[in-house]
């Protein structure tokens, strides 16, 4: 049935085609469309998701030889026309559409069938057998998508895995996670959701990931990044020191002389594994202060300070700060 709102909605430019366009062609821009702003293809991004819909909204009906007839039908009469209910002292109402395009005046519309163009010969120009024709049902109606959430630990997350889902109908669907999805990430399994409830296709389910937080790494982009704590003399002098990976054995990693707190050092290959790409491990370099010094720990140090470079770290500091 004909919505209200197409008097409105230019589906042709949403999909950024002319009205001339063949089927194979709208198939063509919709799919390069529909991949480009699928959810899936932009986690968290709502402006991309509210494009998405346009756009399958747009295609569903141009899709459709006798919605795509009906929609032009509909905009050739004007986006100003409105569906609505006139009254006295109100805005012009469904009869002003017709009236005006007939000659007709404000309730000056015959709806007989005799001597002249009637109510049915009118609404035979959208595509119906009469009045009957201008209410009919589009066809079978999709089912409802069904969300759900599942909780993965970072490893599993990092790796992939297939989990079990019970669908609506009480059976068990199985999902396979792709390797390196993020926390929040959406993936839709289709036609798991909720049955048609006049025969068409059924919904999907749209499955939420929670990904459960790791001690050590943490994930940025396909990199995975840890703290890693250094004595100040490694920092000092340097030191070849051992580095977990997450799930593998530990890896060998060169700590330069006079490495400053802060300072990355990447351990290629090492991040998380995907069809997109592979990432590295971030090592983030802390050097610890000992809390305790016995007496000659502490009279070595103090010889230290007596012949170390006389550098105020703190000056650059304050003369930032005074600007």
């Amino acid at each position: 049935m004909a919505s209200q709102d197409w008097f409105e909605k230019d589906f042709y430019k949403v999909l950024g085609v002319d009205k001339e366009v063949s089927e194979a062609e709208l198939k063509k821009v919709y799919r390069k469309l529909a991949r480009q702003f699928h959810p899936d293809s932009n986690p968290g991004d709502a402006k991309a998701e509210a494009r998405f819909k346009e756009i399958s909204e747009a295609y569903s009906v141009l899709s459709d030889k006798e919605q795509r007839a009906e929609y032009d039908q509909i905009r050739a009469m004007g986006s100003g026309a409105r569906f609505t209910a006139g009254g006295p002292g109100g805005a012009g109402g469904f009869e002003d559409v017709f009236g005006g395009m007939f000659g007709g005046g404000r309730g000056g519309y015959s709806y007989q069938q005799a001597g002249g163009q009637g109510f049915e010969d009118i609404f035979s120009m959208f595509g119906g057998g009469g009045a009957q024709g201008f209410g009919r049902q589009r066809g079978p109606q999709r089912g409802q998508d069904v969300s759900a959430t599942t909780t993965l630990d970072f490893t599993t997350a990092v790796r992939g895995d297939t989990v079990s889902l019970q669908t609506p109908d009480g059976k068990t669907v199985k999902v396979k996670i792709p390797a390196g999805v993020a926390d929040g990430q959406k993936i839709k399994v289709r036609g798991k959701g909720n049955p048609s409830p006049n025969g068409g296709q059924p919904g999907d389910i749209v499955l939420t990931v929670k990904v459960s937080k790791h001690p050590v790494f943490e994930r940025d982009g396909l990199n995975l990044r840890l703290q890693l704590p250094v004595t100040f003399v490694e920092a000092s002098l340097g030191a070849t020191v051992e580095v977990p990976t997450l799930g593998g054995d530990p890896v060998k990693l060169k700590i330069a002389p006079g490495t400053p707190s802060g300072r990355i050092l990447r351990v290629k290959g090492r991040g998380v594994h995907t069809a997109k790409g592979n990432g590295d491990l971030l090592a983030e370099v802390q050097v610890v202060v000992p809390s305790h010094l016995d007496g000659k720990a502490k009279e070595a140090l103090e010889a230290f300070a007596e012949v170390e470079p006389k550098e105020n770290p703190r000056e650059q500091l304050m003369a930032k700060a005074r600007k």
